[in-house]
């Protein structure tokens, strides 16, 4: 096998490897070219800054790739920290190994960089020792550490919601009813929405009006800039289902909102606002109840809350996991 560098972004669907992302367990939708592509025109550094690796077979037939963005002379997965929660390579699962040990062979040939900052490595991918390993036995430096908010609090899906319940400590279940009604018996009946590609637009300019209300560093996320961004992933995804944005209504309003990505049988919590002027009701807390079992009833395995350790999502009953970053220098 080889591999393959090419600095030229007409690759991300030249050399498409979406199909990859879809062989490798460890692929999740933040690793598709589709999603790394608008990513990298948002938010891409420099156009030279751009690397691809592809790993082929003798024959040509392509068994690994992966997008690196260098900023100065520090190597980085393509995808960035505050917006993409995991990153790396993806491949054919028996050729991992071979994959990683090549493309260290590799990257030592080039010289434009120093030092690789590899972040967005789950604690379960088979990429992390991998990576880890291969650099060591090429003779670099590797420390590593955890990510930023690097905790990803995840729960496995029973098949229905009902067993979803059921499955849950006593305490939990009871929270997650007891929240529901509360919201009903004082607020009314709540509805939940689910944006088509007819309400997309008036129900982003929504989320992103709850966004810009919230407190703290929440409030200032949702940068011009940022909400582009949002808008672009929501008119590229959500036509295929993998997008979705979701209110729940309660007293004539749209109190909360949420978005997610469904994708190869996982639901990925991306982000969430609500109208403070409801929080008493916790019509978020209810409205990540909803998020589940919607996921559940589509066929989901896995709801992932993604990174940020924060104490609501345990309360779904997802369980703890870390997210990894490896520092590599020469």
């Amino acid at each position: 096998m080889r591999i393959i560098f090419s600095e030229d972004g007409r690759d991300f669907h030249r050399r498409g490897w979406a199909e990859l992302v879809m062989a490798d367990p460890a692929g999740t939708f933040f690793h598709t070219p589709d999603y790394l592509k608008l990513y990298w025109e948002e938010f891409g550094e420099q156009p030279e800054h751009l690397l691809f690796a592809f790993a082929e077979e003798d024959d040509g037939t392509q068994i690994g790739a992966v997008a690196f963005e260098r900023i100065g002379e520090t190597l980085r997965f393509l995808g960035g920290t505050e917006v993409t929660d995991y990153m790396g390579p993806v491949g054919k699962p028996e050729r991992r190994d071979a994959v990683a040990k090549e493309l260290w062979t590799a990257l030592l040939t080039r010289d434009e960089w120093t030092s690789a900052d590899l972040r967005g490595l789950p604690e379960d991918s088979p990429w992390l020792p991998l990576l880890r390993e291969a650099a060591a036995a090429a003779g670099l430096g590797v420390e590593e550490t955890e990510d930023q908010n690097g905790v990803a609090p995840t729960l496995p899906l029973a098949a229905t919601w009902d067993a979803y319940l059921e499955g849950l400590p006593s305490k939990l279940r009871h929270e997650i009813k007891r929240k529901a009604k509360k919201l009903e018996a004082e607020a009314g009946p709540f509805t939940i929405h689910t944006a088509t590609e007819e309400t997309l637009t008036p129900f982003l300019d929504r989320f992103v009006e709850l966004h810009r209300m919230s407190e703290g560093p929440k409030g200032v996320f949702m940068q011009p800039g940022m909400e582009i961004f949002f808008r672009r992933l929501g008119e590229a995804f959500l036509p295929r289902g993998i997008f979705k944005l979701q209110f729940i209504q309660v007293g004539g309003e749209y109190a909360a909102g949420t978005i997610g990505y469904a994708f190869h049988g996982t639901f990925s919590l991306y982000n969430s606002a609500f109208d403070r002027k409801w929080g008493n009701l916790a019509p978020g807390m209810v409205l990540v109840a909803e998020d589940i079992r919607l996921a559940i009833e589509g066929g989901a395995e896995i709801f992932d809350l993604l990174k940020g350790d924060y104490a609501y999502k345990y309360r779904f009953g997802a369980t703890p996991r870390q997210v990894r970053r490896l520092v590599v220098t020469r």
